[in-house]
């Protein structure tokens, strides 16, 4: 090795131990409050978000003394945060024990050879949880008890329809305000009072047999509710896969292009439908039929409009069985961890109907009466008015709007709740699980900071608790609207949580 390339090799070694001292020194605990708020203030204020919008609330709940804050006051599109405010309502307004029921009725009783004459309704109330991810990856073990209830009623055969009925929801399927172009993705699966699957099944392409034939196209869990267009190729050995798929909307045909080669593994994706009250009414058709119970009619479903025309009285009806779902508190959790949109769009409308005052028109939807008792909730934990503004209860919609001031308030409130444990312990927490799984990994957050994440396109949002390294309390808000670098804001956001979980001073100094 020559003088010149050594001399280079030891300046290089030289910067690197710089640049490692200076990021040590860096990454240094902060030791008071006035050096943690320095870090702070030179952390959001870096100039590539100089177009962008920060909010920030961080206070202690030992002493209630703020730490930090930036633009507390200012609406921001809080993405799925605004779980944390729909969450918190059915926990207030239902406690953690509730559970949601799905109904078997009839007019009628079978008769003593087990004929049940007339039509078999299936009522669903929002219960979220009918699915195959929670039943060992099949559905029909989903449906079984529903199965059992029918036939410890005697039940053998029905003379007239399988009915899916979601009446009890009034309103279009879709959220306020959700982006069409989110309703062909599962987060953006319709919203049906007999939820199944999470109203979204999975779409398995595979190469066709040789070079040049279509793709061979499949549908998890099985079913002829939701068909294919096919309109792929199989290519040759070593070129690019290229698979699309569109879902028009309120239509059960899934058109799928493109190309996949001759050795490939395959490819799978989840696509939504229309109309899961259908596709819950199909399954249970075939659950029967495994049963030896046959029905003589067809399968049909029955909207919220469908029974202005023809009402139903329930009161009226014969209940032959029905379905619990687990307790709301369990819920909670499947809601917050993965931040299941469906699941808190289901628990607002539920709420909206089991609060809807008598005087309320039929129009007004499940989801406007979710919205009218989350304003009295908010109320009566201590928000102001105009500090939430919120027209759907997952956050996809890009109107929502909420500010740091109030999302630290609703924590607060909630940390003083009956709920408190159940509503704490439903939170991500960072790299452990949910959405936070994968984040702060190897830094004093990990196993420590519990919070609730939002993507949208532009906005970021992680709202939650994290104990200090001297034992402190706190709760924080932290927003990033208008930012079009999402994973660096998202990382920006995780930087301040490891900040908050190292400190070891006092906010009390």
């Amino acid at each position: 090795m020559n003088v010149r390339r050594k001399g280079l090799l030891l300046q290089v070694a030289l910067a690197g131990f710089l640049v490692c001292s200076a990021l040590a020194q860096e990454q240094k605990p902060p030791a008071t409050l006035a050096e943690l708020r320095q870090r702070l203030a030179a952390h959001v204020g870096q100039s590539n978000y100089d177009a962008a919008l920060w909010g920030v609330k961080i206070v202690s709940l030992d002493t209630g003394a703020t730490i930090f804050e930036q633009n507390p006051q200012k609406l921001f599109s809080p993405a799925s945060n605004s779980k944390l405010y729909t969450v918190a309502l059915a926990l207030d307004r239902l406690g953690a024990d509730y559970r949601i029921k799905t109904s078997l009725y009839a007019k009628a009783k079978p008769n003593s050879a087990g004929t049940l004459k007339g039509d078999l309704i299936l009522y669903g109330r929002g219960d979220p949880t009918i699915n195959a991810n929670l039943s060992g990856g099949d559905i029909y073990p989903a449906l079984e008890p529903l199965v059992r209830a029918l036939t410890n009623a005697g039940v053998r055969r029905v003379t007239g329809d399988l009915v899916g009925d979601d009446s009890y929801f009034h309103g279009p399927p879709f959220g306020s305000g959700w982006a069409w172009s989110d309703l062909e993705h599962y987060y953006g699966a319709e919203v049906s009072a007999l939820t199944i699957n999470d109203n979204a099944l999975q779409a398995v392409v595979k190469p066709g047999a040789r070079i040049g034939a279509p793709c061979r196209l499949a549908l998890l869990p099985v079913t002829t509710w939701l068909t294919f267009s096919n309109r792929t190729e199989t290519v040759g050995k070593g070129a690019t896969r290229k698979i699309q798929f569109y879902h028009p909307l309120c239509q059960n045909v899934i058109y799928v292009t493109g190309q996949l080669p001759v050795d490939d593994a395959g490819a799978t994706n989840e696509v939504t439908l229309h109309n899961p009250a259908g596709l819950f009414a199909s399954f249970f058709k075939e659950a029967l039929a495994r049963r030896g119970i046959k029905i003589s009619g067809k399968v049909r479903s029955a909207n919220w409009l469908d029974r202005q025309a023809q009402p139903i009285n329930c009161d009226s009806l014969v209940e032959l069985g029905s379905l619990q779902s687990p307790p709301l508190g369990d819920i909670a959790r499947e809601v917050l961890k993965p931040s299941q949109n469906l699941y808190t769009d289901l628990l607002l409308a539920h709420v909206g109907e089991k609060f809807r005052p008598a005087d309320s028109s039929a129009d007004e939807t499940s989801e406007a009466l979710g919205i009218r008792e989350l304003n009295k909730f908010l109320a009566e934990a201590g928000l102001k008015p105009g500090e939430v503004i919120f027209e759907e209860g997952s956050g996809l919609s890009r109107d929502n709007l909420t500010t740091p001031n109030a999302t630290v308030t609703l924590l607060r409130f909630m940390n003083q709740h009956k709920c408190a444990q159940v509503y704490l312990e439903a939170l991500p927490i960072a790299g452990v699980d949910g959405t936070l799984k994968n984040r702060m990994k190897g830094t004093p957050a990990a196993g420590n900071v519990r919070a609730k994440t939002g993507t949208l396109r532009w906005a970021n949002s992680m709202s939650g608790h994290v104990t200090t390294a001297a034992g402190e309390h706190l709760i924080f808000s932290l927003m990033v609207n208008r930012c079009y670098e999402a994973r660096p804001a998202r990382g920006d956001l995780d930087t301040i949580g490891v900040l908050l979980a190292s400190f070891t001073g006092r906010t009390s100094e």
